[in-house]
């Protein structure tokens, strides 16, 4: 899989590739195999003649490029300039007997915005192209779904389908399929056809709650099986309404800030002209108002008097030439771009973990498992309702302990909810063996905990850089002879811990539930019984029992005390 990816620093798009070997369930990154000094992006690749070919956007550079694989995937060579045209979402499709170039000329004013598709057509991808006779065969001038290409045109049953963005922001928001109903060298038609798509029920915070743009669709060469890559944009997690009040009092403080340092070092003069506060001298019949205007001047240009008067007192008291002056501005800086950092990561950032992607080869969902019993339920409510709305979260599994159990109807949930009902009250029934659990990680968290999806999504990015550990959010320390347990307040002041809490905790399922219910644990379980406590304090000490390295990781150790 060809993509674009960005330099952090200066946002140039590249190419980068990816590989799967297990049918596209996993991806491993290969890196950046096709870097210009103009930004590249949508990577359209085909085969001919025994090569393989691509053909990058690079509008940038002003030209279409072809290049060829010298050493598939990783070393690409240009072949040939296709067009001396800044062509953005070009694509090259053999069609009966022909190949054709559909792109959007984005040269002329305005064509971008419009969207326009353009055509050529040779007989060889390599060229020459000869313009067709309608060009631009298809634009945006009403409110029809955008012109520009979203993605890899596709025969099916003997039809060529086109797939285009819908109209919206620069790269669209959704995906719209059409049907070529005539292509020849001098006539164009295409229709709209339904496109369906399941839809996420996670809203802002599902994979594509922002909007996707491009869609590649293959049919497998050994089978009827069809194989599609659709991208998306995520809204950043979080209350937008917080982050963005948040984030704009940051740049209002750090304009603010601005402000002050011009005055202080002389920069900016607050002088205001008298003259421009003055009332009008015409006649006017309603002398009342003319009176009151005169009060409200006067007492504005004393205003602006004093204004005057403090903008002289304090202006220029930095001697920015000096040692000490260049101190205090470096200082001042500093702190706005500090401010301005801060503001930008509100408006703009999520929690570094929007996309679900996999980390080592690690699926990038996972199990949410909480337990409790009927006199929860209200709080069950909230627990499943809010959850059912963070990223990763897959499925809710409720280990249903005591009492009538819910209706699957009393419970609103974005995922699918199973509730499991126990025979026995125990607290052992939280890491009972589940065959049903369809992912590897299974966040165990009790019923009264509430945290944003931003912190559980982060837990998560840990765990799957540390998938043999038990990651969670409170820490706790046993320690001494006569071996004690102590709270996180005392971890935090040793500055170690070795044990999480497994109420708020991510674990391999399959390693720690087979680990808790071996025979060797059988007196613990027991003990939990009996005490009705302490599940999570054995299955921290199954974990190190079979380690010599570190089995727990908390949060706080991955500057999360916000967590916390």
């Amino acid at each position: 899989m060809f993509f674009e990816t960005k330099d952090p620093v200066t946002l140039q798009g590249d190419i980068a590739a990816a590989i799967s070997k297990d049918a596209g369930a996993t991806w491993q990154q290969l890196g950046v195999v096709l870097d210009e000094k103009w930004h590249l992006s949508y990577p359209y690749v085909f085969s001919y003649e025994n090569k393989t070919y691509m053909v990058p956007e690079s509008s940038k550079k002003g030209n279409l490029r072809l290049y060829y694989a010298v050493d598939f995937p990783f070393n690409w060579k240009l072949e040939k300039v296709l067009m001396e045209r800044p062509l953005v979402d070009s694509v090259v499709i053999n069609f009966q007997g022909s190949y054709w170039l559909l792109g959007s000329d984005i040269s002329s004013y305005g064509s971008k915005q419009r969207g326009e598709l353009c055509i050529w057509y040779s007989s060889s991808p390599l060229g020459p192209w000869n313009p067709h006779k309608q060009n631009p065969a298809h634009n945006n001038k009403d409110n029809r779904p955008s012109a520009r290409n979203g993605g890899r045109p596709f025969i099916y049953n003997g039809n060529l389908y086109r797939i285009g963005k819908d109209r919206g922001a620069e790269s669209g928001y959704n995906i719209q399929v059409f049907k070529v109903e005539v292509l020849t060298a001098n006539q164009y038609k295409e229709v709209a056809v339904s496109f369906d798509l399941e839809k996420p029920f996670k809203g802002r915070n599902a994979w594509n709650g922002a909007r996707s743009h491009h869609l590649d669709i293959q049919q497998h060469p050994l089978g009827q099986l069809w194989i599609g890559v659709m991208d998306g944009d995520r809204v950043p997690l979080g209350d937008s309404v917080h982050r963005l009040t948040v984030g704009y009092m940051f740049y209002g403080v750090a304009s603010i800030s601005v402000l002050l340092l011009g005055v202080l070092i002389g920069a900016i003069k607050c002088i205001l002209p008298l003259r421009w506060y003055l009332p009008h001298t015409e006649k006017r019949s309603d002398t009342l108002k003319t009176e009151k205007q005169v009060f409200l001047c006067h007492k504005f240009s004393s205003l602006i008097c004093n204004v005057n008067k403090l903008g002289s007192l304090i202006g220029g008291r930095i001697n920015y030439r000096g040692r000490k002056g260049r101190v205090y501005i470096a200082v001042i800086l500093l702190i706005l771009v500090v401010l301005t950092c801060f503001g930008t990561h509100f408006i703009f950032g999520g929690n570094g973990a929007e996309e679900s992607y996999p980390v080592k080869g690690r699926y990038s969902q996972f199990t949410l498992l909480t337990m409790t019993y009927d006199a929860r339920l209200w709080n069950l409510k909230m627990f499943v309702e809010h959850y059912s709305k963070c990223a990763s979260v897959r499925e809710i599994v409720v280990v249903w302990n005591k009492g009538r159990p819910p209706s699957l109807g009393e419970l609103k949930s974005m995922v699918p909810v199973r509730i499991r009902i126990e025979n026995k009250n125990t607290l052992n029934n939280r890491f009972n063996i589940d065959k049903e659990i369809k992912t590897k990680a299974v966040m165990e968290l009790d019923d009264d905990i509430m945290m944003t999806c931003d912190d559980l999504e982060r837990g998560f990015k840990v765990w799957r850089e540390h998938p043999d550990r038990i990651v969670g959010y409170y820490p706790r320390l046993a320690e001494g002879r006569p071996l004690e347990y102590r709270n996180e307040r005392y971890a935090r002041q040793q500055g170690g811990y070795n044990i999480i809490l497994t109420g708020a905790a991510f674990m391999d399922h399959e390693l720690a539930f087979k680990r808790y219910w071996s025979e060797e644990a059988e007196i613990g379980r027991q003990i939990v019984d009996s005490f009705f406590n302490c599940e999570d304090v054995l299955l921290n000490f199954l974990f190190a029992n079979e380690s010599s390295t570190s089995t727990v990781e908390n949060l706080w150790e991955f500057d999360f005390q916000e967590v916390l």
